[in-house]
């Protein structure tokens, strides 16, 4: 059977905001962009080695509009399900919105997902988002609301928004790393959830490759999702590398609990942990990392 391949394309780290939750940036002036023709040839190698789904992240990828609707029509071609991740900055009017979604639908794009929060409404009006949603309607572009959320009262009515306006959303736990990474964390109030991981892979403007799109490349102690980066491997040899690694395989089956657990955290401090927060206290600490792959084969019989 053919192993399903989808993976977060960062096309630039430029944004056009500065959110303080952002697990994408850091605070630098460093911004860094891929080249379009070898974007263009990049979609190309991967649909050849049978990506069928690319995201199009990292920064705002709508500031290179002329540039993505190249890339978007690319996927097309390919028979590649693509998407595109916005704060919706372009949908400042129904016009404005009009003009961007057909645009984007025109060349062949799958769906739209919306960046919502508290965060970044703070520099993008809300009704941005209600005009991108109708537009999205309008011209029959599938798209979702990414409602990013600590879960606090604070967020009440800000999800209010989203229900009085009939806008399908789904709530994204914050990630506590980036600029979120000081943040003051609220307890968890949770079962002992198996904390299991898709682990989709992100490959940045630079065109390093990473097991894990969300905070893998903050690893900086281990580097253990960096897969390697294009410029030395083929993306076919970097998404094998990402689909035979063992621990990989168990996050994604077996769950960081489990993991935990085997490696002697206890029970009441492993739900004290968010699941990206157990992610880097496994992985991210050279010595449970070391114990980790020393152990692989006793690790593949941890389980209930």
């Amino acid at each position: 059977m053919t192993t399903v391949r989808n993976i977060a394309f960062g096309y630039s780290t430029t944004c056009n905001i500065k959110c303080g939750h952002c697990v994408a940036a850091e605070d630098t002036t460093h911004h860094a962009k891929m080249d379009i023709q070898h974007a263009e040839a990049i979609i190309e190698e991967m649909a050849g080695c049978n990506v069928t789904g690319i995201s199009f992240s990292a920064g705002e990828p709508l500031i290179f509009f002329s540039d993505i609707c190249k890339l978007v029509r690319r996927c097309h071609e390919n028979g590649i399900y693509s998407r595109v991740v916005t704060n919706c900055f372009r949908a400042k009017t129904p016009e404005h919105s009009d003009n961007t979604v057909s645009e984007l639908k025109q060349n062949g794009l799958s769906q739209l997902r919306i960046s919502y929060s508290r965060w970044h409404q703070a520099h993008v009006h809300r009704n941005n988002i209600v005009n991108a949603a109708a537009s999205c309607q309008k011209y029959g572009l599938d798209y979702f609301i990414s409602f990013i959320t600590d879960f606090s009262k604070e967020d009440d009515a800000f999800e209010q928004f989203l229900r009085d306006n009939n806008l399908k959303f789904f709530p994204e736990p914050l990630i506590y790393s980036g600029r979120a990474e000081t943040f003051t964390r609220p307890d968890i109030f949770t079962d002992y959830q198996p904390n299991t991981c898709a682990m989709n892979p992100y490959l940045s403007p630079e065109l390093d490759m990473f097991a894990c799109c969300d905070a893998g490349m903050h690893f900086t102690k281990t580097g253990f999702f960096h897969l390697g980066n294009l410029k030395d491997h083929s993306i076919d040899a970097l998404f094998e590398k990402k689909e035979k690694n063992t621990l990989y395989n168990f996050i994604r089956t077996m769950g960081l609990t489990t993991i935990a657990s085997f490696l002697g955290f206890k029970a009441r401090d492993i739900v004290k942990f968010r699941k990206c927060e157990l992610c880097e206290k496994l992985f991210n600490s050279p010595e449970n990392l070391a114990a980790l792959k020393q152990s692989e084969s006793e690790l593949a019989y941890w389980k209930r």
